[in-house]
């Protein structure tokens, strides 16, 4: 029995519409059809069916009812085993790496925007063929291909597997004997194509050492530069990135890349390392999925939070950036926990828990109430990397041990635990469960300096950071808050979040770091005046002394072997 087969059109490129048929042989009497909530990798229910429209079914060529079950599902009821077949059409908008895309430069899309999924038949093999696409343009997916068009093995198959269609830049290398290709869309006419290959084939040469070999026959990075963006999402074969051009290298770019373009090598980095880490290697949860709810795992602290930590150190250790550099980049980090009150208040289990209605919808209140999987996972994993380091081990074993034994498929926390414990100890494996079901604060200062890295206090704090509140300043828009911390003096104060703070002590205040300016010798007592809901506000917030504001990282003089195996450098 033939699998369904979707024929996809750029039917309307001034719309921004697509116009998907969907062909099923010997459909089930009663066939229902479904439309994805959300795509894998990207935890927050989207509702792709929002723009769907025009669902019409016919068979023999008689019109078909159509009846719709819920917000994403719809049932046909059908006459025979006569082919089935569905027309719809799915508007094209949403410039991301989770959706889908149209317009006269460039297409693209995630198949979990554009094709119903026909229940009962997601085992079988899937045929995509496209339609309606202008001379010049290309296609890059690593979707299998033929004369005819495109074959996935079944359905999650065909969801893992976005395409990116147009006059795109392209080009190509060999690492560790696989070809992988870079696709670029969008880019300035000054883009260094050939320094972003070279580079980012070192990356993929390092990642397929540490890992023991590549899992896929070809990879593709299909990658969309605009004004202002920056993200990814992981495929099992390709990524769909999204970066600010100003990322992108220039002809001019100097040996050692621009603050800019390392946040791109490391984008590239962390979504390629995710071809592994989550996209094989992966939570038990997502050993197989459920597309119209959402997915809960714990576990995420683990496959993104380790994710990110490895993904600058792939820079270092592929001679990218040198070991002072990465502390640069490490210490950002750094400071950005440690400025979140939230992560003493949510542990890291319970943030990717919780993913689906914390990490994706954020609020002003979210630095006080939520932790970040992301980058506070990256520390536990630094943590855990130096801890085993100290017993003549490391978190490398620890990620390679776990895919030799997974056979690279789905584990526990029980798993990750088990193979920390055999390799560091009952001690460490103790330690890694208190730093994702609890708060407490990491031994980052003790465990760095073990591997000769110097920990110390940088720099004097601006003003908000004396208030405990977070704005922006501008000279049209004035000073808006963003955020109040918990603890702090604003919040004391009576300062809320999207309060406008016009003057301070009877003076018009322009930016908050005048405010001192205005104090009287000998007092700490700011009066602040503030809009909020067109009233006028006076609050009385007293300045805290300033105290230290960040972090900074040095490496300590002196040779070190382990610190040298660590950084690959």
């Amino acid at each position: 029995m033939a699998g369904p087969s979707y024929r996809i059109e750029l039917a309307d490129i001034a719309a921004h519409r697509y116009r998907v048929t969907l062909t099923l042989a010997q459909p089930a009497a009663e066939q229902d059809f479904s439309l994805p909530v959300w795509i894998p990798g990207s935890y927050l229910v989207r509702e792709f069916a929002k723009h769907l429209s025009g669902l019409r079914a016919h068979q023999r060529g008689h019109e078909l009812a159509v009846e719709q079950l819920d917000k994403a599902s719809w049932r046909v009821r059908c006459s025979g085993r006569a082919a089935l077949t569905l027309s719809y059409d799915v508007y094209a908008f949403d410039a991301s790496v989770r959706t889908a895309w149209l317009d006269s430069q460039r297409a693209f899309f995630n198949a979990s925007s554009l094709c119903l999924r026909a229940h009962g038949r997601e085992s079988q093999p899937h045929r995509l063929e496209l339609a309606g696409v202008p001379g010049g343009w290309r296609v890059a997916t690593e979707m299998r291909a033929d004369a005819s068009g495109f074959e996935a093995a079944d359905y999650d198959e065909l969801l893992d597997h976005p395409f990116e269609i147009g006059p795109h830049w392209q080009g190509e290398f060999i690492a560790a004997g696989v070809p992988h290709r870079v696709v670029v869309a969008g880019a300035w006419p000054s883009f260094d194509g050939e320094r972003l290959l070279a580079d980012v084939q070192r990356i993929c040469e390092a990642q397929i050492a540490f890992w023991g070999g590549a899992p896929f026959e070809r990879y593709s990075f299909l990658l969309w530069a605009v004004d202002d963006g920056h993200g990814g999402l992981e495929h099992r074969a390709s990524t769909a990135l999204i970066c600010a051009r100003r990322e992108l290298p220039a002809a001019a770019e100097g040996t050692s890349p621009s603050d800019n373009y390392a946040r791109l090598l490391g984008l590239f980095s962390h979504e390629y390392f995710h071809a592994w880490n989550v996209k094989r290697l992966r939570p038990v949860e997502f050993a197989t999925f459920d597309y119209q709810r959402e997915n809960y795992t714990e576990l995420l602290w683990f496959f993104e939070g380790f994710t990110s930590y490895y993904d600058e150190l792939m820079l270092c250790r592929a001679g990218l950036v040198d070991a002072a550099r990465y502390l640069k980049l490490l210490v950002a980090s750094v400071n950005g926990v440690l400025a979140a009150p939230g992560r003493r208040v949510q542990p890291l289990a319970q943030a990717s828990f919780e993913a689906w209605t914390k990490y994706y919808r954020p609020d002003e209140n979210s630095v006080n109430a939520a932790s970040n999987y992301y980058a506070q996972g990256a520390l536990v994993a630094l943590c855990l990397d130096l801890s085993l380091r100290s017993r003549q081990s490391s978190l490398d074993v620890v990620m390679q041990s776990l895919w030799q034994r997974s056979a690279g498929g789905p584990v526990s926390e029980a798993d990750i635990l088990s193979a920390v414990r055999e390799l560091g100890g009952d001690e460490v494996a103790a330690q890694l469960h208190g730093w994702v079901h609890g708060t407490d604060e990491l031994p980052l200062r003790e465990l760095l300096a073990a591997l000769g890295v110097d920990w110390r206090d940088d720099g004097r704090q601006t003003v908000a950071q004396r208030l405990g509140l977070r704005a922006r300043e501008s000279a049209l828009a004035g000073i808006q808050v963003s955020h109040v911390l918990s603890g702090g003096a604003a919040e004391a104060g009576g300062v809320n979040a999207r309060d406008e703070v016009l003057g301070c002590n009877g003076w018009r205040l322009r930016r908050l770091d005048d405010a001192p300016s205005l104090l009287s010798a000998g007092t700490k007592q700011l009066r602040l005046l503030v809009s909020r809901d067109q009233r006028l506000l006076e609050l009385d917030v007293e300045l805290p002394p300033a105290r230290a504001a960040a972090v900074a990282l040095s490496l300590a003089v002196g040779e070190h072997a382990e610190r040298r195996r660590w950084l690959g450098a």
